[in-house]
């Protein structure tokens, strides 16, 4: 099994002082039935149409055309400080998702979360954009915004970090990327991996 994760910054895990973010985080929470291979392709403040325009060729040149293949998008807040319409965001993503099934690869997305310094209500309708396009497409997708919009952890987290991302957003550290990680386990993670937890 081969893995792309692709994103912005927090797909790297920018900011985690343990230096996992919430990829590694799952991957080590997942027993597969073979080690896969996973791969992070981030670009740090990327929004959707930059997304769409490199994902293809990144990720078909590592998961190779042989095998098992999987594609987990983790859509940022990229599109909020680039002036992107809600619009373009579903498009840009459902334009990456269709392609990616008549690729045979299947998709898993991730919506953003509630980064300090970014306006909420314009990324709750990213939210609502990304879900829709999953749900016509029965494609999984986790949430990280509702569960996290009013999550006290998870702003002391964002209160006790030191990393900003390059448009000046307060990234997460370690209890925020756990928080995450958590998030997209138990958001179907397993079931669409056909992995089992770990402790």
């Amino acid at each position: 099994m081969r893995i792309c994760v692709v994103g912005d910054e927090l797909v790297a895990g920018v900011g985690d002082p343990r230096g996992q973010g919430w990829v590694g985080r799952v991957i080590a929470r997942s027993d597969f039935q073979a080690t896969p291979t996973v791969m992070s392709l981030a670009v740090p403040g990327e929004n959707t149409s930059g997304l769409a325009a490199r994902w293809e060729n990144e990720v078909l040149y590592r998961l190779g055309t042989e095998g098992p293949r999987a594609l987990v998008i983790a859509v940022g807040t990229g599109d909020v400080f680039s002036g992107l319409s809600t619009a373009r965001t579903r498009l840009n993503l459902a334009n990456m998702t269709d392609r990616a099934t008549a690729l045979g690869i299947p998709s898993f997305v991730i919506g953003p979360p509630p980064l300090a310094g970014v306006d909420h209500t314009h990324v709750k309708n990213i939210v609502h954009a990304c879900a829709q396009v999953c749900e016509r497409r029965s494609l999984p997708f986790v949430d990280t915004f509702t569960p996290l919009v009013a999550h006290e952890q998870w702003f002391e987290d964002m209160a006790a970090s030191c990393t900003r991302s390059e448009s000046g957003v307060t990234l997460p550290g370690q209890a925020g990327y756990a928080l995450i990680s958590w998030l997209v386990l138990h958001c179907g993670w397993y079931e669409w991996m056909g992995a089992q937890p770990l402790p």
